[in-house]
Protein backbone atom coordinates (compact mmCIF):
# COMPACT_ATOMS: atom_id res chain seq x y z
CA UNK A 1 0.00 0.00 0.00
CA UNK A 2 2.89 2.38 0.82
CA UNK A 3 4.31 1.72 -2.58
CA UNK A 4 0.97 2.67 -4.15
CA UNK A 5 0.80 6.07 -2.38
CA UNK A 6 4.51 6.65 -2.97
CA UNK A 7 3.90 6.86 -6.69
CA UNK A 8 2.22 10.31 -6.22
CA UNK A 9 4.37 13.40 -5.74
CA UNK A 10 3.77 16.02 -3.08
CA UNK A 11 2.42 18.39 -5.69
CA UNK A 12 -0.13 15.80 -6.82
CA UNK A 13 -1.36 15.34 -3.26
CA UNK A 14 -1.82 19.09 -2.88
CA UNK A 15 -4.00 19.22 -6.02
CA UNK A 16 -6.13 16.27 -4.82
CA UNK A 17 -6.65 17.97 -1.47
CA UNK A 18 -7.77 21.25 -3.04
CA UNK A 19 -10.31 19.46 -5.27
CA UNK A 20 -11.72 17.55 -2.30
CA UNK A 21 -12.20 20.78 -0.32
CA UNK A 22 -13.98 22.43 -3.25
CA UNK A 23 -16.33 19.46 -3.61
CA UNK A 24 -17.20 19.48 0.06
CA UNK A 25 -17.88 23.22 -0.11
CA UNK A 26 -20.27 22.77 -3.05
CA UNK A 27 -22.17 19.98 -1.27
CA UNK A 28 -22.35 22.03 1.92
CA UNK A 29 -23.59 25.12 0.04
CA UNK A 30 -26.30 23.22 -1.81
CA UNK A 31 -27.56 21.74 1.45
CA UNK A 32 -28.04 25.16 3.03
CA UNK A 33 -25.44 24.43 5.57
CA UNK A 34 -27.37 21.39 6.84
CA UNK A 35 -27.01 17.68 6.14
CA UNK A 36 -28.79 16.52 2.98
CA UNK A 37 -32.21 14.91 3.76
CA UNK A 38 -32.82 11.39 2.40
CA UNK A 39 -36.52 12.25 1.78
CA UNK A 40 -38.28 13.64 -1.28
CA UNK A 41 -40.57 16.46 -0.19
CA UNK A 42 -43.16 18.77 -1.66
CA UNK A 43 -44.62 21.86 0.03
CA UNK A 44 -48.33 21.72 0.87
CA UNK A 45 -50.13 24.07 -1.51
CA UNK A 46 -53.62 25.40 -2.03
CA UNK A 47 -55.38 24.87 -5.33
CA UNK A 48 -58.45 23.61 -7.16
CA UNK A 49 -59.42 19.97 -7.52
CA UNK A 50 -61.75 17.96 -9.68
CA UNK A 51 -62.84 14.57 -8.38
CA UNK A 52 -63.46 11.95 -11.07
CA UNK A 53 -65.16 8.61 -11.42
CA UNK A 54 -63.37 6.75 -14.18
CA UNK A 55 -64.40 3.90 -16.45
CA UNK A 56 -63.93 2.68 -20.01
CA UNK A 57 -66.54 2.14 -22.69
CA UNK A 58 -67.21 1.92 -26.41
CA UNK A 59 -68.59 4.70 -28.59
CA UNK A 60 -71.97 4.07 -30.19
CA UNK A 61 -74.29 6.12 -32.34
CA UNK A 62 -77.59 7.45 -31.02
CA UNK A 63 -79.31 5.23 -33.60
CA UNK A 64 -77.83 2.35 -35.52
CA UNK A 65 -79.28 -0.21 -37.94
CA UNK A 66 -78.03 -2.98 -40.19
CA UNK A 67 -80.14 -3.23 -43.33
CA UNK A 68 -80.63 -6.75 -44.73
CA UNK A 69 -82.55 -8.04 -47.74
CA UNK A 70 -85.94 -9.65 -47.05
CA UNK A 71 -86.23 -11.61 -50.30
CA UNK A 72 -84.21 -13.26 -53.06
CA UNK A 73 -83.15 -11.38 -56.18
CA UNK A 74 -80.40 -9.76 -58.25
CA UNK A 75 -79.15 -6.28 -57.31
CA UNK A 76 -80.15 -3.76 -59.97
CA UNK A 77 -78.90 -0.49 -58.43
CA UNK A 78 -76.76 0.74 -55.54
CA UNK A 79 -77.38 4.39 -54.64
CA UNK A 80 -75.15 4.92 -51.57
CA UNK A 81 -71.64 4.22 -50.37
CA UNK A 82 -69.65 4.48 -47.14
CA UNK A 83 -69.58 8.04 -45.83
CA UNK A 84 -72.75 9.20 -47.57
CA UNK A 85 -75.21 11.18 -45.45
CA UNK A 86 -78.74 10.03 -46.25
CA UNK A 87 -82.24 11.03 -45.14
CA UNK A 88 -85.09 8.88 -43.91
CA UNK A 89 -86.98 6.94 -46.64
CA UNK A 90 -84.11 7.24 -49.14
CA UNK A 91 -83.89 4.16 -51.41
CA UNK A 92 -80.31 2.93 -50.98
CA UNK A 93 -80.46 -0.11 -53.28
CA UNK A 94 -82.99 -2.09 -55.33
CA UNK A 95 -83.46 -5.50 -56.92
CA UNK A 96 -84.32 -6.33 -60.51
CA UNK A 97 -88.11 -6.95 -60.75
CA UNK A 98 -87.61 -9.85 -63.12
CA UNK A 99 -85.57 -11.67 -60.46
CA UNK A 100 -88.21 -11.39 -57.72
CA UNK A 101 -90.64 -14.06 -56.60
CA UNK A 102 -94.29 -13.85 -57.65
CA UNK A 103 -95.66 -12.49 -54.36
CA UNK A 104 -93.46 -9.40 -54.56
CA UNK A 105 -94.33 -8.76 -58.20
CA UNK A 106 -98.09 -9.05 -57.55
CA UNK A 107 -97.80 -6.70 -54.57
CA UNK A 108 -97.45 -3.79 -56.99
CA UNK A 109 -100.92 -4.48 -58.46
CA UNK A 110 -102.35 -5.06 -54.99
CA UNK A 111 -100.99 -1.69 -53.89
CA UNK A 112 -102.66 0.14 -56.78
CA UNK A 113 -106.03 -1.47 -56.03
CA UNK A 114 -105.82 -0.92 -52.27
CA UNK A 115 -104.77 2.70 -52.69
CA UNK A 116 -107.72 3.34 -55.04
CA UNK A 117 -110.18 1.90 -52.52
CA UNK A 118 -108.69 4.02 -49.77
CA UNK A 119 -108.85 7.18 -51.87
CA UNK A 120 -112.52 6.54 -52.64
CA UNK A 121 -113.31 6.16 -48.97
CA UNK A 122 -111.46 9.32 -48.01
CA UNK A 123 -112.37 11.59 -50.92
CA UNK A 124 -115.78 10.46 -52.31
CA UNK A 125 -119.08 11.73 -50.78
CA UNK A 126 -121.28 9.37 -52.80
CA UNK A 127 -121.40 6.64 -50.18
CA UNK A 128 -122.20 9.15 -47.43
CA UNK A 129 -125.04 10.75 -49.40
CA UNK A 130 -126.48 7.35 -50.28
CA UNK A 131 -126.32 6.34 -46.64
CA UNK A 132 -128.16 9.51 -45.64
CA UNK A 133 -130.93 8.78 -48.17
CA UNK A 134 -131.19 5.21 -46.86
CA UNK A 135 -131.72 6.58 -43.34
CA UNK A 136 -134.49 8.90 -44.53
CA UNK A 137 -136.21 6.06 -46.38
CA UNK A 138 -135.94 3.70 -43.42
CA UNK A 139 -137.33 6.34 -41.06
CA UNK A 140 -140.41 6.80 -43.26
CA UNK A 141 -140.98 3.06 -43.48
CA UNK A 142 -140.65 2.72 -39.73
CA UNK A 143 -143.06 5.61 -39.12
CA UNK A 144 -145.70 4.02 -41.42
CA UNK A 145 -145.35 0.61 -39.73
CA UNK A 146 -145.53 2.22 -36.30
CA UNK A 147 -148.67 4.23 -37.07
CA UNK A 148 -150.43 1.19 -38.53
CA UNK A 149 -149.59 -0.87 -35.44
CA UNK A 150 -150.95 1.83 -33.17
CA UNK A 151 -154.21 1.92 -35.09
CA UNK A 152 -154.74 -1.77 -34.45
CA UNK A 153 -155.09 -1.09 -30.71
CA UNK A 154 -158.69 0.21 -31.28
CA UNK A 155 -161.45 0.25 -33.91
CA UNK A 156 -160.20 0.79 -37.39
CA UNK A 157 -161.60 1.31 -40.79
CA UNK A 158 -161.88 -2.05 -42.46
CA UNK A 159 -162.15 -2.44 -46.18
CA UNK A 160 -162.90 -5.76 -47.77
CA UNK A 161 -164.49 -7.17 -50.92
CA UNK A 162 -167.65 -9.28 -50.50
CA UNK A 163 -170.25 -10.72 -52.85
CA UNK A 164 -173.76 -9.18 -52.81
CA UNK A 165 -177.05 -11.04 -53.20
CA UNK A 166 -176.70 -10.92 -56.93
CA UNK A 167 -173.25 -12.50 -56.89
CA UNK A 168 -171.34 -9.31 -57.66
CA UNK A 169 -168.02 -8.55 -55.88
CA UNK A 170 -168.29 -5.23 -54.06
CA UNK A 171 -166.01 -3.19 -51.70
CA UNK A 172 -167.43 -3.06 -48.17
CA UNK A 173 -166.22 -0.47 -45.67
CA UNK A 174 -166.99 -0.52 -41.97
CA UNK A 175 -165.41 0.08 -38.54
CA UNK A 176 -164.39 -2.84 -36.42
CA UNK A 177 -161.56 -4.53 -34.47
CA UNK A 178 -158.51 -6.11 -36.14
CA UNK A 179 -158.00 -9.83 -35.88
CA UNK A 180 -155.02 -11.45 -34.14
CA UNK A 181 -153.41 -12.47 -37.41
CA UNK A 182 -153.46 -8.85 -38.59
CA UNK A 183 -151.91 -7.64 -35.33
CA UNK A 184 -149.14 -10.31 -35.45
CA UNK A 185 -148.26 -9.34 -39.00
CA UNK A 186 -148.15 -5.64 -38.04
CA UNK A 187 -145.74 -6.45 -35.19
CA UNK A 188 -143.43 -8.28 -37.55
CA UNK A 189 -143.52 -5.43 -40.07
CA UNK A 190 -142.71 -2.90 -37.33
CA UNK A 191 -139.75 -4.96 -36.00
CA UNK A 192 -138.33 -5.33 -39.49
CA UNK A 193 -138.67 -1.60 -40.18
CA UNK A 194 -136.91 -0.77 -36.91
CA UNK A 195 -134.06 -3.15 -37.67
CA UNK A 196 -133.56 -1.65 -41.14
CA UNK A 197 -133.58 1.85 -39.66
CA UNK A 198 -130.89 0.93 -37.11
CA UNK A 199 -128.72 -0.61 -39.83
CA UNK A 200 -129.04 2.50 -41.97
CA UNK A 201 -128.14 4.78 -39.08
CA UNK A 202 -125.07 2.69 -38.16
CA UNK A 203 -123.82 2.77 -41.73
CA UNK A 204 -124.31 6.52 -41.91
CA UNK A 205 -122.51 7.10 -38.60
CA UNK A 206 -119.63 4.86 -39.73
CA UNK A 207 -119.16 6.90 -42.89
CA UNK A 208 -119.34 10.13 -40.89
CA UNK A 209 -116.18 9.03 -38.99
CA UNK A 210 -114.10 9.39 -42.16
CA UNK A 211 -110.49 8.38 -41.47
CA UNK A 212 -111.50 7.05 -38.07
CA UNK A 213 -113.88 4.47 -39.51
CA UNK A 214 -113.12 0.76 -39.39
CA UNK A 215 -113.48 0.51 -43.16
CA UNK A 216 -110.83 3.18 -43.69
CA UNK A 217 -108.57 1.46 -41.15
CA UNK A 218 -108.94 -1.81 -43.03
CA UNK A 219 -108.18 -0.10 -46.37
CA UNK A 220 -105.08 1.51 -44.87
CA UNK A 221 -103.95 -1.86 -43.57
CA UNK A 222 -104.28 -3.36 -47.06
CA UNK A 223 -102.21 -0.49 -48.48
CA UNK A 224 -99.47 -0.91 -45.86
CA UNK A 225 -99.38 -4.68 -46.35
CA UNK A 226 -98.93 -4.25 -50.10
CA UNK A 227 -96.22 -1.63 -49.55
CA UNK A 228 -94.36 -3.86 -47.10
CA UNK A 229 -94.31 -6.72 -49.58
CA UNK A 230 -93.29 -4.48 -52.48
CA UNK A 231 -90.56 -2.80 -50.38
CA UNK A 232 -88.79 -6.13 -50.06
CA UNK A 233 -87.15 -5.24 -53.37
CA UNK A 234 -85.54 -2.16 -51.79
CA UNK A 235 -83.19 -1.25 -48.95
CA UNK A 236 -84.58 1.99 -47.48
CA UNK A 237 -82.98 4.28 -44.87
CA UNK A 238 -85.04 4.02 -41.65
CA UNK A 239 -83.77 7.36 -40.28
CA UNK A 240 -81.42 10.25 -41.08
CA UNK A 241 -77.84 9.06 -40.79
CA UNK A 242 -74.49 8.19 -42.33
CA UNK A 243 -73.62 5.01 -44.21
CA UNK A 244 -70.86 3.39 -42.14
CA UNK A 245 -70.72 -0.03 -43.83
CA UNK A 246 -71.64 -1.18 -47.35
CA UNK A 247 -71.16 -4.50 -49.12
CA UNK A 248 -73.23 -4.38 -52.33
CA UNK A 249 -72.30 -4.76 -56.00
CA UNK A 250 -74.70 -4.44 -58.93
CA UNK A 251 -75.44 -7.87 -60.38
CA UNK A 252 -74.87 -9.80 -57.15
CA UNK A 253 -77.39 -12.47 -56.19
CA UNK A 254 -78.80 -11.96 -52.67
CA UNK A 255 -81.08 -13.98 -50.42
CA UNK A 256 -83.21 -13.13 -47.41
CA UNK A 257 -80.88 -12.09 -44.59
CA UNK A 258 -78.01 -10.91 -46.78
CA UNK A 259 -76.49 -7.75 -45.26
CA UNK A 260 -76.46 -4.60 -47.37
CA UNK A 261 -75.72 -1.46 -45.35
CA UNK A 262 -75.10 -0.25 -41.85
CA UNK A 263 -76.42 3.22 -41.08
CA UNK A 264 -75.59 5.27 -37.96
CA UNK A 265 -76.91 8.57 -36.70
CA UNK A 266 -73.52 10.01 -35.76
CA UNK A 267 -74.96 13.47 -35.11
CA UNK A 268 -74.99 12.28 -31.50
CA UNK A 269 -72.37 9.87 -30.13
CA UNK A 270 -72.80 8.06 -26.82
CA UNK A 271 -70.60 5.98 -24.55
CA UNK A 272 -71.97 3.41 -22.11
CA UNK A 273 -69.66 2.76 -19.14
CA UNK A 274 -69.98 0.51 -16.13
CA UNK A 275 -69.64 2.29 -12.77
CA UNK A 276 -69.21 0.32 -9.56
CA UNK A 277 -71.79 0.42 -6.79
CA UNK A 278 -69.25 2.26 -4.61
CA UNK A 279 -69.23 5.27 -6.95
CA UNK A 280 -72.68 5.24 -8.58
CA UNK A 281 -74.35 7.54 -6.04
CA UNK A 282 -71.80 10.23 -6.90
CA UNK A 283 -72.82 10.24 -10.56
CA UNK A 284 -75.71 12.49 -11.63
CA UNK A 285 -77.33 13.40 -14.95
CA UNK A 286 -75.82 16.61 -16.30
CA UNK A 287 -72.32 16.14 -14.84
CA UNK A 288 -69.42 16.91 -17.17
CA UNK A 289 -66.97 14.27 -18.37
CA UNK A 290 -63.56 14.13 -20.04
CA UNK A 291 -62.88 11.44 -22.65
CA UNK A 292 -59.58 10.26 -24.15
CA UNK A 293 -58.99 7.70 -26.90
CA UNK A 294 -56.07 5.39 -27.56
CA UNK A 295 -56.77 5.89 -31.27
CA UNK A 296 -56.66 9.71 -31.02
CA UNK A 297 -53.41 10.89 -29.47
CA UNK A 298 -52.86 14.12 -27.55
CA UNK A 299 -56.49 15.18 -27.60
CA UNK A 300 -59.25 15.29 -25.00
CA UNK A 301 -62.98 15.42 -25.67
CA UNK A 302 -65.80 16.68 -23.50
CA UNK A 303 -69.12 15.07 -22.66
CA UNK A 304 -71.99 15.05 -20.21
CA UNK A 305 -73.91 12.36 -18.36
CA UNK A 306 -77.32 11.87 -19.98
CA UNK A 307 -78.50 8.71 -18.24
CA UNK A 308 -77.73 6.88 -15.00
CA UNK A 309 -78.91 3.30 -14.60
CA UNK A 310 -81.12 2.59 -11.62
CA UNK A 311 -80.60 -1.19 -11.50
CA UNK A 312 -77.24 -2.86 -11.07
CA UNK A 313 -75.89 -5.93 -12.81
CA UNK A 314 -73.67 -8.50 -11.10
CA UNK A 315 -70.77 -9.89 -13.12
CA UNK A 316 -68.29 -12.22 -11.36
CA UNK A 317 -69.48 -10.93 -8.01
CA UNK A 318 -69.02 -7.25 -8.88
CA UNK A 319 -72.10 -5.01 -8.98
CA UNK A 320 -72.02 -2.21 -11.55
CA UNK A 321 -74.44 0.28 -13.09
CA UNK A 322 -74.63 1.53 -16.67
CA UNK A 323 -73.95 5.25 -17.12
CA UNK A 324 -74.41 6.86 -20.55
CA UNK A 325 -72.24 9.83 -21.54
CA UNK A 326 -72.89 11.95 -24.63
CA UNK A 327 -69.94 13.55 -26.42
CA UNK A 328 -70.49 17.29 -26.80
CA UNK A 329 -67.58 18.14 -29.10
CA UNK A 330 -67.06 15.00 -31.19
CA UNK A 331 -65.36 15.44 -34.56
CA UNK A 332 -64.72 13.25 -37.58
CA UNK A 333 -61.92 11.41 -35.75
CA UNK A 334 -64.37 9.84 -33.28
CA UNK A 335 -66.10 6.79 -34.75
CA UNK A 336 -68.63 4.24 -33.44
CA UNK A 337 -66.86 1.22 -31.99
CA UNK A 338 -63.83 3.10 -30.62
CA UNK A 339 -62.76 2.43 -27.04
CA UNK A 340 -62.49 5.44 -24.75
CA UNK A 341 -61.54 6.20 -21.15
CA UNK A 342 -64.21 8.32 -19.49
CA UNK A 343 -63.70 10.45 -16.38
CA UNK A 344 -66.92 11.88 -14.97
CA UNK A 345 -66.40 15.01 -12.88
CA UNK A 346 -68.41 14.23 -9.75
CA UNK A 347 -67.10 17.08 -7.58
CA UNK A 348 -65.21 20.37 -8.03
CA UNK A 349 -63.65 22.34 -5.18
CA UNK A 350 -61.60 25.57 -5.23
CA UNK A 351 -58.85 27.06 -3.07
CA UNK A 352 -58.31 24.05 -0.82
CA UNK A 353 -55.18 22.55 0.73
CA UNK A 354 -54.10 19.61 -1.41
CA UNK A 355 -52.22 16.50 -0.28
CA UNK A 356 -50.35 14.34 -2.83
CA UNK A 357 -51.89 10.86 -2.80
CA UNK A 358 -48.45 9.23 -2.97
CA UNK A 359 -47.63 10.76 0.44
CA UNK A 360 -50.58 9.19 2.28
CA UNK A 361 -50.00 6.01 4.30
CA UNK A 362 -52.41 3.68 6.08
CA UNK A 363 -51.41 2.91 9.67
CA UNK A 364 -53.78 0.96 11.94
CA UNK A 365 -56.66 1.84 9.65
CA UNK A 366 -55.94 5.58 9.74
CA UNK A 367 -54.57 7.82 7.00
CA UNK A 368 -51.26 9.37 7.94
CA UNK A 369 -49.08 11.94 6.20
CA UNK A 370 -45.42 12.53 7.23
CA UNK A 371 -44.22 16.12 7.40
CA UNK A 372 -40.54 17.06 7.58
CA UNK A 373 -40.01 19.27 10.61
CA UNK A 374 -36.58 20.01 12.06
CA UNK A 375 -35.26 17.61 9.44
CA UNK A 376 -37.22 14.80 11.10
CA UNK A 377 -40.37 12.98 9.76
CA UNK A 378 -43.43 13.78 11.88
CA UNK A 379 -46.58 11.64 11.39
CA UNK A 380 -49.82 13.61 11.08
CA UNK A 381 -53.20 11.82 11.13
CA UNK A 382 -55.43 13.31 8.44
CA UNK A 383 -58.96 13.12 7.13
CA UNK A 384 -59.26 13.46 3.38
CA UNK A 385 -62.11 14.74 1.24
CA UNK A 386 -62.56 14.62 -2.53
CA UNK A 387 -59.76 12.94 -4.46
CA UNK A 388 -58.40 12.95 -7.98
CA UNK A 389 -55.76 10.69 -9.49
CA UNK A 390 -52.90 12.64 -7.89
CA UNK A 391 -54.27 14.75 -5.02
CA UNK A 392 -56.80 14.71 -2.20
CA UNK A 393 -58.40 17.56 -0.28
CA UNK A 394 -57.22 17.91 3.34
CA UNK A 395 -60.45 17.91 5.35
CA UNK A 396 -58.72 17.91 8.75
CA UNK A 397 -55.21 17.45 10.14
CA UNK A 398 -52.34 19.56 11.51
CA UNK A 399 -50.82 20.44 8.14
CA UNK A 400 -50.40 24.03 6.99
CA UNK A 401 -49.67 25.60 3.66
CA UNK A 402 -45.94 25.42 2.99
CA UNK A 403 -45.26 22.41 5.23
CA UNK A 404 -42.86 19.98 3.59
CA UNK A 405 -44.75 16.76 2.91
CA UNK A 406 -42.62 13.63 2.61
CA UNK A 407 -43.39 11.85 -0.64
CA UNK A 408 -41.25 8.77 0.01
CA UNK A 409 -41.47 7.77 3.67
CA UNK A 410 -39.68 4.48 4.44
CA UNK A 411 -41.68 1.26 4.34
CA UNK A 412 -41.79 1.03 8.12
CA UNK A 413 -43.94 4.18 8.08
CA UNK A 414 -46.94 2.24 6.73
CA UNK A 415 -48.38 1.07 3.45
CA UNK A 416 -49.38 3.44 0.64
CA UNK A 417 -52.81 5.11 0.37
CA UNK A 418 -55.38 2.71 -1.05
CA UNK A 419 -53.88 -0.50 0.31
CA UNK A 420 -50.68 -2.31 1.22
Amino acid sequence: MKQFFARFSRRTWIIIGVVAVILLAVVFANSGGEPVSPYQTSPAERGDLQAFVGATGTVRAKQSAVLTWQTTGIIQSVNAQIGDVVTKETVLASLDKASLNQSVILAEADLVSAQKDLDNLLNSDTALLEAQQAVDKAEKAYEKAYNWRMQLNGKIDIKEYVYDQFGNLRLKEYRGYAGQATIDQADKDLALAESRLNDARREYERLLKGEESEEVAAAKARVEAAKATLNQMYLIAPFNGTITQASLVVGDQVTAGTSGFRIDDISSLLVDVQVSEVDINSVKVGQEAVLVFDAILNKEYNGKVVQVGQAGETVQGVVSFTVTVELTDADELVKPGMTTAVNVVVEEVEDVLLIPNRAVRLIDGKRVVYVLRDNQPLPITVTLGASSDNFSVLASGDINEGDLIILNPPAQFGGPFGGG
